[in-house]
């Protein structure tokens, strides 16, 4: 081996990286970058999800496979091959809970934010409200189902319900979670400062990992929060337990400063949407 010849090819690299560097424009990096945001999304769709497993499993069997076509194992690569075009054949229906999710987020979802503003004082109100109400209705052992909407829309799961449109106080959610009542086993949807819909209908969670000691009302909660954005407060009728569900995750056994905690960011200023940020500046000006 001619050791001159090495240097020089490594004096070349880094001549060969600043032109490979310059051939890129910002059309260029406009597009990686739009990429690698798709990317990072789905990631995030997909993160602590049975599909995460089953995608890294895929990469696994991907690198393998180049590696037994780089070292000449050909009876395994060819195997490996056929193995990973079948199952790239089978992933819309392994994958169908996870497209779904993601059709709805592109369907439901609002580009400029919520379509319902309101002001810090009423957000703390309103916060206060509900807070008020979810832990009188725990130390009363009443069940309840409270969905709070945020970016993707509720229309459908509102369809399955009685439509309402009623401003939220304590006392007004209190009554409509009373005992024997027709709405009282369903869940009511908050979008903004109204209650508009109740009696409605939760799609059951397909998690078979969760605790024994989680009813209806939770696995129903459970279910909502994995396709959409919305964040549920659930109330155990047997234990009066308050919890809280958001992305297919729950959290059990909250007092109110925990419960404020989860509410606040949702009205408050911290999520103000493009439109108002807009009309506040032209307030200023």
């Amino acid at each position: 081996m001619d050791f001159s010849d090495v240097s020089f090819s490594a004096m070349l690299l880094p001549g060969q990286i600043r032109g490979i560097f310059m051939t890129i424009g910002p059309r260029d990096v406009l597009d990686i970058l739009l990429v690698a945001i798709i990317f990072y999304k789905m990631y995030g769709m997909l993160e602590d999800t049975r599909a995460i497993t089953i995608l890294k499993g895929l990469i696994v069997l991907l690198v393998i496979t180049v590696i037994t076509d780089l070292v000449d194992l050909n009876a395994m690569n060819w195997m490996l091959e056929k193995v990973l075009t079948l199952l790239f054949v089978a992933l819309p229906i392994v994958f169908q809970p996870e497209l779904r999710r993601t059709l709805e987020h592109l369907g439901q979802g609002r580009l400029f934010g919520k379509s319902v503003f309101i002001n810090d004082e009423e957000a703390r109100s309103l916060v206060k409200e509900i807070d008020n109400a979810v832990f009188r209705l725990s130390r009363q052992k009443i069940g309840a189902l409270i969905v709070i909407e945020r970016e993707m829309g509720l229309n459908d799961i509102c369809a399955s319900g009685i439509q309402i449109d009623g401003l939220v106080t304590a006392d007004f959610l209190m009554n409509v979670f009373i005992p024997n009542t027709p709405l009282h086993d369903g869940a009511i949807v908050i979008r903004g400062k109204r209650l508009i819909a109740a009696g409605c209908l939760l799609p059951l969670t397909d998690n078979h990992s969760l605790s024994s000691e989680l009813g209806t009302r939770h696995r129903a909660a459970i279910g909502l929060s994995e396709q959409c954005d919305a964040l549920v407060i659930v109330v155990s009728e047997e234990t009066g337990t308050v919890s809280v569900c958001e992305e297919g995750h729950i959290v059990r056994r909250l007092d109110s400063e925990k419960l404020l905690g989860y509410l606040s960011p949702i009205f408050t200023r911290e999520n103000a949407s493009i439109k108002e940020i807009v009309a506040n500046w032209r307030k200023k000006k």
